[in-house]
């Protein structure tokens, strides 16, 4: 299941709350029981996916993690792999702890330039790569050294957009500052697609906003496969991610179909494979 080469994916929007941890772990979880090897760098001092990631492997191995040094210690030692955590098979985190949230000044000592403290962070994801099909990096909903040292390090993001007005305002802000950083930073990344995340399942708001996030992004954008509101993926931010009965099994059913579309839009993106016409249906090229 080895890529050629290891694609560094960013999750984001400039709106809190819209699920970029939820869909970023969820994703991440399946492709790796579809056999890809994923990395989960959690690069939010709240370290919300750390959290559920430990809690997953605690109910895997009935095994707690205890740490002896934090992201901090191991960034200032230039060295990520020594706090790499396998959670199960295929699956491995890059543990964020409240310290990260210093990050950024310990990169104004580090470094005069502004350019060289967004492009650190990638110089220390580089030889992880060779060990993976896929890091997926998840930010903080602001803008920050720590949301540019990302975006910088990545070769795609994607937008989450939960199906409300402000979410959706989030997204824009968000895709338009990614030119910004382009611009700014020589940076090369490229949007792999719009993830909506339904608000209320079904309701005229959601409906609408789906519409217009359709508009202004371009229907080929939005990912066909939308996630619906679902309760058990709150019990996960306690127990885990388990998949012990019918409810799970939906969870990890519908992560499946977005994983899976995930891949194909990689595909088209990296390989040129395919291409949508002006209906945006994909066809052979």
């Amino acid at each position: 299941m080895r890529h050629s080469s290891c694609q560094v994916v960013t999750f984001g929007n400039f709106k809190g709350g819209t699920g970029k941890t939820t869909n970023s772990t969820m994703i991440a979880y399946c492709l790796a029981n579809l056999g890809y090897k994923v990395l989960l760098s959690d690069q939010d001092p709240q370290a919300n996916a750390t959290s559920l990631f430990l809690r997953t492997k605690a109910t895997i191995e009935d095994d707690i993690v205890t740490y002896e040094k934090t992201l901090m210690s191991a960034i200032q030692d230039e060295d990520l792999t020594s706090i790499v955590t396998k959670i199960k098979e295929n699956l491995y985190l890059l543990p964020s702890f409240s310290d990260f949230a210093q990050y950024p000044k310990l990169l104004e000592k580090k470094f005069p330039q502004e350019i060289d403290r967004v492009q650190f962070f990638s110089t220390l994801l580089e030889p992880l790569k060779d060990d993976y099909d896929f890091i997926f990096i998840d930010v903080p909903p602001t803008i920050s050294i720590i949301t540019d040292s990302a975006l910088y390090a990545s070769d795609f993001v994607v937008v989450v957009l939960q199906t409300q007005e402000r979410s959706l305002q989030g997204a824009e802000g968000f895709t338009t500052y990614l030119q910004t950083l382009i611009d700014d930073y020589d940076a090369d990344l490229d949007i792999l697609g719009i993830l909506p995340v339904l608000w209320k399942n079904g309701a005229a708001v959601d409906i609408q906003t789906l519409d217009t996030a359709k508009e202004i992004f371009g229907d080929y954008n939005i990912f066909k496969n939308v996630i619906k509101q679902m309760e058990r993926l709150k019990r996960f931010d306690m127990t885990g991610i388990t998949e012990n009965d019918m409810h799970d099994k939906n969870v990890i059913r519908s992560y499946t179909k977005v994983a899976t579309e995930f891949i194909e839009r990689l595909d088209i993106a990296v390989n040129g494979a395919h291409t949508p016409n002006e209906n945006g249906e994909v066809v052979d090229v």
